[in-house]
């Protein structure tokens, strides 16, 4: 992404500007927001140049923007859930291939995974929606804000409701009344007036990467579940951890300072989020889990099968009806034979024969056959 921009950046100097004009309808669209939010700020006293009002008229778009996104944000929480509840059986698929390379067994395992997830109906690109859908609306930020010199050079106004007017308070608006909203790291280094501007852009930088930090060892230490714990997946975390913030340290080099302040009270928003996501609707299993039962016993409450709060009598209640049930299916259930092996087998035949005769009855007794004239008995004599 910051490759992009920086690439951007370079276009908008000079020659055709690609980005701008495919990202056209979504810049129109965050001047409509930025000059909403700009004439809210005006009406309550702000002055119209001032870098306040448009600093916070960016703020403003980070809340119509993550306020969109909510719906977006709760399908993320419920793909992830799924994700979670299937981890065993994926595993048990990649368990099942592991170490067969030929192309047809990578087929095979591609259709059962897709299988698995349209069964469960998640996505692991569920997870990255809010991600992907706020990234044209960076790009259409920073190719705003970056064209807001050009635009103030030639007296002229952006591609919607930025006029040549509110072009020229935006390009003179400086936050603390030192630093160009459309000045970035790089244009500001070196300059003799530039040194307030860099510290400002350098806080920011630092604040952004703590606030990303923190956003993930929120999910990491507190919203996994144990079984999380043990993939691989999990160890990739812990290293994302430290290696996504630094991204920001690019990213705080070619960002105007406008852009940059969008992306940390964005990310602030992402905390204060998961925050309260992993607090009301935390992972089953994880500590945050555990903390919210602990939290609801204490008040006389707790959650039933569904993840409703309930009173703890009725959840007493549930719990002794669902082990009733449980019993109930055990003993309807029909009862295995353990196998047995062909020596045993032999062995207990005997046993086996002897307990199919009825106790208390003894074997019929056999006619002895008949005397002879000296007393011996001998078998009978055939007839001619």
């Amino acid at each position: 992404m910051d490759l992009v921009l920086a690439t951007a950046a370079a276009q908008s100097s000079g020659g055709f500007d690609l980005l701008g004009t495919i990202l056209w309808p979504l810049k129109w669209l965050v001047e409509l927001v930025l000059v909403s939010w700009h004439s809210l700020l005006t009406l309550v006293g702000f002055a119209s140049d001032s870098g306040a009002a448009w600093v916070l008229s960016i703020v403003g778009l980070v809340i119509v923007v993550r306020g969109a996104l909510i719906p977006l944000f709760v399908k993320q929480i419920k793909s992830q859930r799924k994700m979670m509840e299937i981890a065993p059986e994926l595993r048990k698929v990649q368990e099942k291939y592991r170490g067969k390379k030929d192309q047809l067994s990578r087929e095979a395992m591609s259709r059962e995974t897709m299988a698995l997830y349209k069964k469960h109906g998640t996505n692991p690109v569920s997870g990255c929606l809010p991600l992907l859908v706020q990234m044209p609306i960076f790009f259409s930020l920073f190719s705003v804000l970056n064209d807001v010199a050009k635009h103030a050079n030639l007296s002229t106004g952006g591609v919607g409701l930025l006029n040549a007017e509110l072009t020229a308070e935006f390009y003179n608006a400086k936050l603390f009344g030192v630093a160009s909203l459309h000045e970035t790291l790089m244009g500001a280094w070196g300059q003799p007036d530039g040194t307030l501007t860099v510290i400002i852009l350098l806080v920011l930088v630092v604040l952004m990467i703590a606030s990303q930090f923190f956003t993930q060892l929120q999910i990491i230490s507190k919203n996994l579940s144990p079984e999380a714990k043990t993939g691989q997946a999990y160890q990739m975390q812990r290293i994302m951890l430290y290696i996504l913030p630094l991204g920001f340290i690019f990213s705080g080099v070619f960002f105007p300072l406008g852009v940059v302040m969008y992306w940390f009270v964005s990310n602030l928003w992402t905390m204060v989020q998961q925050f309260l996501v992993i607090r009301n609707l935390p992972t089953p299993g994880s500590e945050a889990a555990k903390a919210r039962e602990e939290r609801l016993a204490r008040k006389g409450k707790a959650l039933d099968s569904n993840g409703k709060i309930i009173s703890l009598e009725k959840y007493q209640a549930e719990q002794a009806r669902l082990l009733e049930e449980a019993e109930r299916k055990r003993a309807e259930a029909p009862k295995r034979q353990q196998p047995v092996g062909k020596q045993r087998a032999k062995k207990q035949a005997p046993k086996q024969q002897g307990s199919k005769q009825q106790p208390g009855k003894q074997p019929a007794k056999q006619t002895p056959p008949p005397k002879n004239e000296s007393g011996d008995q001998s078998p009978a004599t055939p007839s001619a």
